[in-house]
């Protein structure tokens, strides 16, 4: 087996500890509703120091003994739970320094290491290669998590996701559960446990084999030369005269999606459309408006054509004049001068995406969904959006499109389960501590830890908004059933597809949130989940890399 021993000691990377000057930086990602509290952060710039940083983790327990503080990993820091900086943590391993994207000319394929954010790889293999992986659109997002889940992004409609072109993954793991070992797992490689462990990275989830610090990637497309980008938004007050109208709109979108290719949408929509990418951004009314932000490839003569009866098509019922999109909505900033549709240079026009908003708390909860909404989804999306209970700008549901290319594979060619949606749903909300709980004279974590009320009415929005859309199973987005009940006909598909390991919610596996059933395991990666239990134990039999919803070996 292609295996890489490094002894600990060789190289050793930069350990911040408490009383740095750097550690309140970097024992925090992204979202500041967790930060933990580790020994120190292991900064690394190579594989030889992971391997060194995990080894000397694990010398300091004994091979019977519980790893009770955790050794985390972080590429991007934007894990939107505490599997990274959680209360329990001992050692957060930080592979911002392994950070290139590059062609490696003995591979034969595009590597890119765990640190290297969405716009680096961007602009790393599309000014010198002409490539692109059809990722995601916030540029500080890493590799390291984005990929392991399953990325997508604005080209993935057009030509699937990040790991349906991934050949191979460089990974530190701990099978014996005592000592690090550096394995290159590829597509072809001639041990089937390899096959495995490289299949468990394309989609199986970040955190649960192993340190991933290099993927590498064959037959990456070239996107467009140049794409139509367009911004549009409507006022809440006038939505608000109506319900009907919102729901209208949304009820379209989801229809246009999934008629698409059908003979249910009128001829003038029957073209490819695959090209397209959209975002719907349904604000809380505290924002003001609601947008939508559409990408096109614009070197198609009939882009401008396709577009506008795209537009037409979905605001048919809504009568409601578009204004510019002038507002924050979620990680995108204003854009104003897209209200007339903008041809720009696929680059450019990535670029002008390119966001992740502030550094805030927040909260998310996602959804798959195989076919258009039901009206009694419809009825809660307008209810929690247009409430007056709750006031704040700063909180949406974004209705992703969906399908096209993306389900091409099978559900098993991946670890990807979810190839037959059609729409992705992220429920988001974010909030800043506001108040000076502890009067000190400023506002930080320290006034979270002491008054739980500043996080509450935002968890419980969201919690409530996502409960009351799927009521009718659950509380959550369930899976198609797979077989026929014994003795019974099965029950009517469900609409929703489960939900997306990049998008985790811990909520998923409490009770009074799910009611469903199906753990969040099975809400993740359907009927992958067992395969992915005989990667881990492989792979991971201590159970070293985990987190609240991390994939357990068979034996836990």
């Amino acid at each position: 087996m292609a295996v890489e021993q490094v002894q600990a000691g060789v190289e050793c990377g930069i350990e911040v500890g408490r009383g740095d000057a750097r550690y309140e930086a970097l024992r925090r990602g992204f979202n500041q509703r967790f930060i933990a509290t580790p020994d120190y952060v292991s900064v690394v710039s190579s594989t030889s120091e992971v391997v060194t940083a995990v080894n000397k983790y694990l010398a300091s327990h004994r091979s019977d003994e519980d790893l009770h503080r955790r050794l985390t990993v972080r590429s991007g820091g934007h894990c939107y739970e505490n599997f990274v900086c959680g209360n329990d943590v001992g050692v957060i391993v930080d592979l911002g320094q392994l950070d290139r994207a590059y062609l490696d000319q003995e591979m034969g394929a595009y590597c890119v290491e765990s640190g290297a954010n969405n716009w680096h790889v961007t602009t790393h293999l599309y000014a010198p290669f002409g490539v692109a992986l059809p990722g995601g659109s916030c540029y500080s997002v890493a590799a390291g998590g984005h990929v392991a889940g399953g990325g997508y992004g604005l080209l993935s409609r057009q030509h699937g996701l990040t790991v349906d072109y991934l050949y191979a993954v460089e990974v530190v793991v701990v099978r014996d559960g005592q000592h690090a070992e550096v394995v290159i797992a590829r597509r072809d490689s001639p041990e089937p446990e390899l096959r495995e462990l490289w299949w468990a990275h394309t989609g199986g989830g970040g955190g649960n084999f192993g340190v991933v610090t290099r993927y590498w990637f064959k037959g990456l497309p070239e996107p467009p030369s140049q794409v139509l980008l367009h911004a549009v938004a409507w006022p809440w007050e006038e939505l608000l005269e109506r319900p009907e109208r919102l729901k209208s709109l949304v009820r379209n979108y989801g229809l246009f999606f999934e008629y698409e290719n059908t003979t249910r949408l009128p001829a003038s929509l029957r073209g490819d459309y695959s090209d397209m990418f959209t975002l719907l951004k349904l604000n809380q009314r505290a924002n003001g408006k609601i947008g939508l932000i559409t990408q096109l490839d614009a070197t198609r003569p009939d882009s401008v054509e396709r577009l506008n009866a795209f537009l037409d098509w979905i605001t048919q019922d809504l009568g409601v004049e578009p204004t510019p999109l002038d507002r924050r909505m979620g990680e995108h900033a204003p854009m104003c001068g897209l209200v007339v549709p903008t041809r720009l240079p696929w680059l450019t026009a990535t670029q002008t995406l390119n966001g992740s908003g502030d550094n805030q708390c927040g909260k998310y909860k996602s959804a798959y969904m195989r076919r258009g909404f039901t009206e009694a989804q419809l009825d809660a999306i307008y209810d929690h959006l247009s409430t007056e209970d709750y006031d704040n700008p700063q909180a949406l549901l974004q209705v992703d499109s969906y399908g096209g290319a993306i389900n091409l594979p099978d559900s098993g060619a991946t670890a990807v389960y979810q190839r037959s949606s059609v729409l992705k749903l992220q429920y988001q909300t974010y909030w800043s501590w506001d108040q000076d709980a502890n009067h000190d004279g400023v506002t930080d974590y320290l006034d979270a830890e002491i008054d739980p009320a500043i996080a509450a009415p935002h968890l419980r929005w969201i919690r409530e908004f996502y409960r009351d859309v799927y009521q009718d199973t659950g509380g959550v987005p369930i899976l198609a059933p797979t077989g026929t009940p014994a003795g019974g006909q099965p029950e009517p598909e469900p609409v929703t597809d489960g939900c997306y390991i990049n998008y985790p919610d811990t909520d998923l596996d409490d009770p009074e949130w799910n009611r469903s059933g199906e753990s969040s395991h099975r809400l993740y990666y359907g009927d992958n989940y067992a395969r992915l239990q005989a990667v881990k134990e492989h792979w991971d039999p201590r159970n070293v890399f985990r987190h609240a919803q991390s994939v357990q070996p068979y034996t836990r």
